[in-house]
């Protein structure tokens, strides 16, 4: 399956990797490895995530890291919509409806 990026998931993950690099480069490298791993798992099992309240994206945990990976499962392809740190407020995720 084929792994693609909103452009706005795009720029969460560079915002992701470029904070955490400026603060640990090791660190980066670690979660950066870790979200790929997570992305080829989801391309083998694109069901593993939650159904969130906006069927049909689903989230997959990062773990160990604190990042939620929001994405829509769909024909060949999974189409990644957010990449956020798990304790941002829950009313800017991504499943949440438009206007909160």
């Amino acid at each position: 399956m084929i792994i693609r990026f909103t452009p706005e998931a795009a720029v969460e993950l560079e915002d992701i990797l470029s904070y955490l690099a400026s603060h640990s480069p090791g660190g980066a490298r670690n979660v950066s490895t870790r979200i790929r791993q997570v992305l080829e798992n989801l391309s083998e099992y694109p069901l593993t995530g939650l159904l969130t309240s906006l069927e049909p994206m689903r989230r997959v945990a990062v773990t160990p890291y604190p990042y939620l990976i929001f994405y829509l499962p769909g024909g060949d392809e999974i189409i990644v919509v957010g990449i956020r740190h798990a304790a941002r407020d829950p009313s800017s995720m991504p499943d949440q409806p438009a206007g909160g």
